[in-house]
């Protein structure tokens, strides 16, 4: 079996940034175990642990992507997901037009057949920076999500099929193949 899923990726000059952004409004950042962006990237399709020897259709089925066009994108805020009322994870929304919404909804498709249920919740588009492990104080919570920073704009062109090994030191990512978008 092996852990997949496929993502959109941020070019590395926009994650420096956003990063630096991370650290300002965290004020204390070396407190934290922030994501490395090696690690940082769009999830569109969680594939789960599939069959190994699906592998080789996975990797022609999302061929597909290369007729998509390349799409701008940005980054503006920064928000927390909570679990029983505890901020767990600490992320930055991405914004575009509807070109998420449509490789979102074909991959969703496309993965059926292989076994894949789709996603039932709605898409949100968004970097995962930083998983809290140990209680925030509300005055942490509130400098972030008050933080404003200049909008950080991109061009998204590259979707790739990761592979993700977990350990104990935590997940492992190897890109197995990048789709250029037009």
């Amino acid at each position: 079996m092996i852990r997949l899923f496929v993502a959109l990726k941020i070019p590395n000059d926009v994650l420096s940034k956003l990063l630096e952004e991370c650290y300002i409004a965290a004020e204390k950042p070396l407190r934290f175990k922030w994501e490395t962006k090696n690690k940082i990237h769009l999830t569109l399709k969680f594939l789960g642990e599939v069959e190994d020897e699906y592998l080789v259709q996975i990797l022609s089925e999302l061929d597909f992507l290369t007729n998509y066009s390349s799409f701008n994108c940005s980054i503006s805020r920064f928000g927390f997901f909570f679990k029983n009322q505890l901020p767990k994870i600490l992320w930055a929304d991405v914004n575009s037009d509807h070109s998420f919404v449509q490789i979102v909804d074909e991959l969703n498709e496309r993965f059926e057949k292989f076994g894949i249920e789709k996603e039932r919740r709605k898409f949100r588009a968004h970097l995962t920076l930083l998983r809290i492990k140990k209680d925030v104080s509300e005055k942490f919570i509130q400098r972030i999500k008050s933080h404003q920073f200049n909008e950080l704009r991109f061009i998204a062109s590259k979707v790739s099929l990761i592979q993700s090994e977990l350990s104990k030191q935590g997940a492992t990512y190897t890109d197995l193949k990048t789709y250029e978008l037009k």
